[in-house]
């Protein structure tokens, strides 16, 4: 059993209020920092943290770097030990400044727990995520049963996620009265909806795919008609549970009430992509499903600002930098087809290279102009 320091806890109950209170973090990001203090503690025995000596700091990062994963048993990743001594250094520097601290713990004593620039590097390093196809959700939505009320909230939830891209924190907190069929969109209220950064947005439905869109028609049609839910009910209701004839529990319907928690949407994702006989793509996988869906339409920067809003972002760069990474293997074809001519000679991109290089050109005289204005305005002043 891991020993706890009395001292400790109280002052670990201040820092979440501060973060809480002064940085806006939300609980998520609370429980994060209270899970790195705690590997902290646990290798120092639970000591005082004002007896805090930079070499904690040094033998701490030592032990992190040999540290397992509880659930997998595979060595903590970079960025996993980045994230830790982060939280580490942000905690000692707070506490440096705090009454009572400040002439027992030196503020740079906190950048002991920095690492090299090259692990910094690996840990921040943007690997190609795991991005399932249209066909391939099409068919996990096609294998899927349909026999109970449960299997078929389970079909709704993922057609869902594809119609809307919707993160799984908003699927879990969805009420049936957040859609508008006829509307073709459903309402993120982040005073009732679990949106990132209790931002409120409106999603209109993508127009992707038509058989998840039924879908989900025909969900929201049997909750209001054969389970009698009114608008202030669960989108997602949770599942109720009893026993079978032979002591056993088993699930018996749905509940009034939704998830408490987001393991039960990832349950069903992984649930019916082995179903499928496929890999499992997490849902929030399906956002860049989308995104990348939507390049090869060859889109108007008006109608990209429009799917950018659609999924919450006020920037369009957003969208695109973070979802939008070219698979690998379209990456290479692309790349090879930049210099391929035309069968008459000719190469088909020169207009756009042209049309590039005049904007480009009208932008530096441009600047030129903005140069020379200030430097008259100095002159004359």
């Amino acid at each position: 059993m891991t020993k706890t320091n009395a001292a400790n806890e109280r002052i670990k109950r201040e820092y979440f209020i501060f973060l809480r209170e002064a940085h806006r973090r939300d609980e998520q990001t609370i429980d994060g920092v209270a899970k790195s203090l705690v590997r902290f503690e646990q290798t120092t025995g639970a000591k005082d943290f004002g007896r805090f000596h930079r070499q904690q700091a040094v033998n701490f990062k030592a032990k992190l770097s040999e540290a397992a994963n509880a659930r997998t048993g595979e060595r903590l990743s970079k960025a996993t030990v980045a994230a830790t001594l982060r939280d580490l250094r942000a905690f000692f520097q707070w506490l440096s400044r705090e009454p009572g601290f400040r002439k027992r713990i030196a503020f740079a004593d906190a950048d002991y727990f920095n690492l090299p620039d090259k692990v910094i590097a690996i840990a921040r390093a943007r690997r190609e995520p795991k991005v399932p196809t249209l066909d391939q959700v099409r068919h996990v939505l096609a294998t899927m049963p349909t026999t109970t009320p449960v299997e078929r909230r389970n079909r709704a939830l993922i057609a869902f996620t594809v119609v809307t891209t919707a993160r799984v924190g908003a699927l879990r907190s969805f009420r049936l009265g957040h859609v508008d069929l006829d509307g073709g969109y459903v309402e993120q209220d982040a005073r009732t909806v679990q949106t990132k950064a209790a931002k409120s947005f409106r999603t209109v439905f993508m127009p992707f795919d038509e058989t998840a869109m039924a879908i989900v028609a025909e969900w929201v049609t049997e909750l209001r008609r054969d389970h009698l839910f009114g608008p202030d009910d669960p989108m997602f209701p949770a599942t109720a549970m009893g026993l079978d004839s032979t002591g056993a529990f088993v699930p018996t319907g749905l509940l009034r009430q939704g998830w408490r928690s987001t393991g039960p949407v990832r349950a069903i994702f992984r649930q019916a992509f082995a179903l499928a006989g496929l890999p499992y793509y997490n849902p929030h996988s399906f956002r860049s499903m989308i995104i990348r869906h939507a390049m090869t339409l060859d889109l108007t920067p008006e109608e990209m600002k429009a799917l950018s809003q659609n999924l919450g972002h006020s920037d369009v760069l957003t969208t695109f930098t973070s979802y939008g990474t070219v698979p690998m293997p379209r990456q290479a074809a692309l790349i090879r087809s930049l210099a391929a001519p035309s069968k008459d000679g000719n190469n088909p991109r020169a207009d756009h290279v042209a049309a590039l290089e005049n904007l480009l050109a009208s932008l530096k005289a441009g600047e030129t102009r903005m140069i020379e204005q200030a430097a008259a305005g100095e002159r004359g002043a």
